[in-house]
């Protein structure tokens, strides 16, 4: 007979912020829809939904440490900024909506943007590296 060991403390916590962090991010997106919410909220809230629904990222996580630094750094500082700029009320509001979202919501916006991003940084290189290729 094999008896379980619960999960460590810290190991809960983990898992309790993460999903704080899908509820609130899935809230946002709903936020950046609903015509309650402040346009300055809107225009983050949507930005950082699009972006962390998104299947791209901006830095690929194949790179070693940066790779995940946007997953760990940039989206829930840009949750923490969007949280705060939406209506307490609404908030609260948003995230009980999105604790009834099934099926997590896909970002083609999210996608759209990362896609330019890149495609502009390429660009942006061919230009500044365009004397050194030989004719």
């Amino acid at each position: 007979m094999t008896m379980h060991k619960p999960p460590p403390r810290g190991i809960q916590r983990a898992k309790q912020w993460a999903r704080q962090i899908k509820r609130d991010v899935v809230a946002l997106w709903i936020a950046a829809g609903d015509p309650r919410t402040p346009w300055s909220a809107k225009l983050v809230a949507g930005a950082v939904a699009a972006y962390a629904l998104s299947p791209i990222d901006l830095i690929p996580d194949f790179i070693p440490v940066f790779g995940y630094l946007d997953d760990l750094v940039i989206v829930p500082i840009g949750i923490l900024l969007a949280v705060r700029l939406v209506p307490p009320e609404l908030m609260n509001e948003f995230r009980e909506r999105a604790t009834e979202v099934e099926k997590r919501p896909s970002s083609r916006g999210g996608l759209v943007m990362i896609v330019c991003i890149w495609l502009l940084a390429l660009v942006a290189a061919a230009w500044l590296l365009r004397g050194y290729w030989p004719a």
